[in-house]
């Protein structure tokens, strides 16, 4: 039996860097009833409040079952009902030192490949502490302009990442959101996270549920599914909104 449904966040709960759907949003506060709910994503916990937790109608007990893991799990949060206050529980932040150099290679490899944007919607590279990313357009670009790059440079993408990752040794380099690219501390990852909710809430793997849009090798969903938990690869929020469909209707 099922304890825990976890989701990747952009392109499986919502269109990329947008708010979760009202349906979506209703979806959630079911689930809350019922299962603890994580979202664990490349994105920043600001995101995660903005796009999900802001947009749920439901009650401090069931916020205390949410499990916020940004960053792709390098960071974990969670809601005290009585404080009122989400709860840092754990931070693996990479040194100053680490991060100014992987903002060097991000930025030269992109570069020498062509592929550096020029009139960028928003920073290329955002330094989030415990992991950073390079966002090909900006983190602010249209939705429609992030999935017209990502498919003009679907093959590009292994090639950046993979170019990067030699530079890097030592580093996890994972091609992250639609046009991203996430580099943390090694095994630092969507798997990492996942492990350390299971040891938090004293489960087994066989009790958590995935839902991801990018389980592919490569994919920053990749380890989750690697590490042997069940999981739903989806290809947009309203493929998860039918799978919840079906769970909420076995479950109520």
């Amino acid at each position: 039996m099922k304890k825990v449904l976890a989701f990747d966040l952009d392109d499986t709960l919502a269109v990329t860097k947008s708010p979760v759907s009202d349906r979506m949003a209703v979806l959630l506060g079911r689930l809350l009833e019922h299962y603890d709910v994580c979202v664990i994503t490349g994105g920043t916990f600001k995101q995660i409040r903005s796009q999900v937790i802001d947009r749920l109608n439901v009650s401090p007990q069931q916020l205390a079952r949410f499990h916020a893991m940004p960053t792709c799990g390098t960071r974990y949060y969670r809601y005290d009902a009585l404080g009122g206050e989400w709860e840092l529980q754990y931070a693996e932040d990479l040194s100053e030192k680490e991060r100014a150099h992987i903002v060097d290679v991000l930025e030269k490899t992109a570069k020498d490949m062509g592929i550096w944007c020029e009139e960028p919607a928003g920073e290329i590279i955002e330094d989030r502490i415990s992991q950073i990313t390079m966002s090909a357009l900006g983190q602010q670009a249209a939705p429609e302009d992030k999935y017209a790059w990502a498919e003009k440079f679907k093959d590009v993408r292994p090639v950046y990442r993979d170019k990067v990752a030699e530079q890097l040794p030592g580093l996890e380099v994972r091609i992250g959101g639609t046009t991203s690219t996430d580099i943390t501390r090694p095994g630092i990852d969507k798997a990492y996270g996942i492990g350390k909710l299971i040891d938090a809430l004293d489960i087994s793997k066989d009790e958590v549920l995935f839902f991801g849009d990018k389980l592919n090798e490569g994919g920053n969903d990749y380890p989750v599914k690697m590490m042997g938990v069940d999981s739903i690869a989806v290809d947009g929020w309203e493929t998860t909104a039918y799978a919840l469909d079906g769970v909420l209707g076995v479950t109520e």
